[in-house]
């Protein structure tokens, strides 16, 4: 054994202090998938790698997401330490708990030694997803898997500055890993802007220059489509050979995605681990049948979610659940035009009403989704719904309230600022397309004061 890490699968880190000591997000693969069968790994965990996550002592789940925290995978942890982010609302943690896990919770950015050579440091953000900073024998880890250190960017880079050698893992590539199976009002699919395929390198640089780190991992990436209903998304998913185009920092050299980094000598091991099968999955194999309609009840259950979330409300006058080619109209205000048809297979979306994971079916990309008077789901539909509802049980507007309250309460600047770049990005959208040189030079702005007081 050695004192490093290893990465592999889609978001997992090992480190390693002579033993296994913990993995991050250990989605085993195999199985039925992720996101409702939708999803399964681009490469098999090889057999070392598996008996190095199965031994270790503790593991980590930044968030909810089947292809982090999976059902399937889950189960092989019975026994170990489960650690979580401090996340408003503690749902994972209630629920594991419920079910006999062992689980705690680490306090939010203060470091916990977890070992001699390795120790661990936490922070969770408003969006539900947590970052983990992994320090192995004096070499950093920014293990930001899905998410962007909302709040905690210039925090993240004040700490990389006391480290010779850091390394970035973060979320990259064309952007299919969300809703992008949309369609316009005549039924047109609206291309994704996965579609452009831009050069992730240059995305990855950029997060160089954000946290001013020695070395960059791509990360939380490695998927595909395997259901007949979503494998036509196979197009927008990022290879391999696509991380390192358009990749030119001078700060910061470009490692492959799957490797072993001994933090004694500094070795650095590339890992070869075979890409998985391409097995195709009907949907009738995960219980849907996109010729059944819905039941009385199931509109009643359905029409009580939505209408829960009461800053839907605001933006929305409709959400219209199109199942067997039948409509469902959920009328949530009257004054307001705009709206979304979502078109699901009953038994996945009575499923997603009925555990509160809505989200799930937006990732899995056979959901259909027609925009009524609306560019995107972003910020009033996707944030509400999945992220502060559903995972952060915020569900009426004094509940939101509360629950930004106490996310501004962690860091009131960070908070603040985060909060005017949401602000400024949504009205900029309303008058300027997003390769316009005006949104551009605003967002750029609004990032470089996130990056030092974020």
């Amino acid at each position: 054994m050695m004192i490093g890490v290893k990465t592999i699968g889609n978001a997992t880190l090992i480190a390693f202090d002579d033993i296994p000591i913990i993995a991050t997000d250990p989605w085993l693969g195999g199985g039925t998938g992720a996101y409702f069968g939708s999803w399964q790994l681009s490469h098999q965990i090889p057999r070392q790698e598996m008996e190095d996550i199965l031994a270790c002592q503790y593991v980590w789940f930044s968030h909810g997401h089947p292809d982090h925290m999976n059902a399937e995978s889950i189960e092989s942890f019975r026994n170990t330490c489960i650690l979580l982010p401090d996340h408003v609302g503690s749902r994972i943690f209630n629920d594991l708990q419920t079910q006999g896990y062992t689980v705690r919770i680490l306090p939010n950015r203060e470091w916990t030694q977890l070992s001699k050579n390795v120790r661990i440091c936490c922070a969770s953000d408003v969006n539900q997803d947590a970052l983990l900073l992994v320090d192995v024998n004096g070499h950093l880890f920014v293990n930001l898997n899905d998410g962007g250190a909302i709040g905690s960017q210039g925090w993240v880079r004040s700490v990389v500055k006391h480290y010779k050698q850091s390394y970035l893992l973060k979320l990259s590539g064309y952007g299919d890993a969300d809703m992008i199976n949309l369609f316009d009002e005549d039924g047109n699919r609206i291309p994704p802007r996965a579609s452009r395929k831009p050069k992730v390198g240059h995305k990855l640089s950029k997060h160089v220059s954000t946290y001013g780190v020695t070395h960059v991992i791509p990360f939380s990436s490695f998927h595909k489509y395997q259901r007949t209903d979503s494998l036509w998304a196979n197009d927008y998913t990022t290879p391999l050979d696509a991380f390192n185009r358009g990749f030119n920092s001078k700060q910061a050299n470009l490692l492959p995605a799957f490797v072993e980094i001994d933090c004694q000598t500094g070795n650095i091991r590339e890992i070869y681990p075979p890409e998985t099968d391409n097995i195709v999955v009907q949907p009738e194999d995960f219980g849907d049948n996109w010729g059944d309609l819905l039941e009385q009840m199931d509109v009643a259950k359905v029409n009580q979610y939505f209408q829960r979330k009461e800053a839907l409300k605001d933006h929305f006058g409709f959400i219209n659940l199109r199942v067997g080619e039948r409509d469902n109209i959920l009328t949530l205000n009257k004054a307001l035009k705009t709206g979304i048809t979502f078109q699901a297979p009953r038994h996945s979306l009575m499923a997603a009403i009925e555990y509160e994971v809505f989200d799930d079916l937006l990732i899995g990309n056979f959901m259909k989704t027609t925009l009524h008077g609306i560019d995107e789901l972003y910020p009033h539909f996707t944030p509400v719904v999945a992220k502060y509802a559903d995972n952060g049980r915020a569900q009426t507007i004094t509940e939101l309230k509360t629950y930004m309250a106490q996310y501004r309460k962690r860091g009131p600047l960070p908070f603040i600022i985060t909060n005017l770049q949401k602000r400024s990005e949504w009205f900029l959208r309303q008058f300027f397309a997003r390769d316009s040189l005006m949104y551009k030079s605003t967002k750029n702005c609004m990032n470089l004061v996130q990056r030092y007081l974020g």
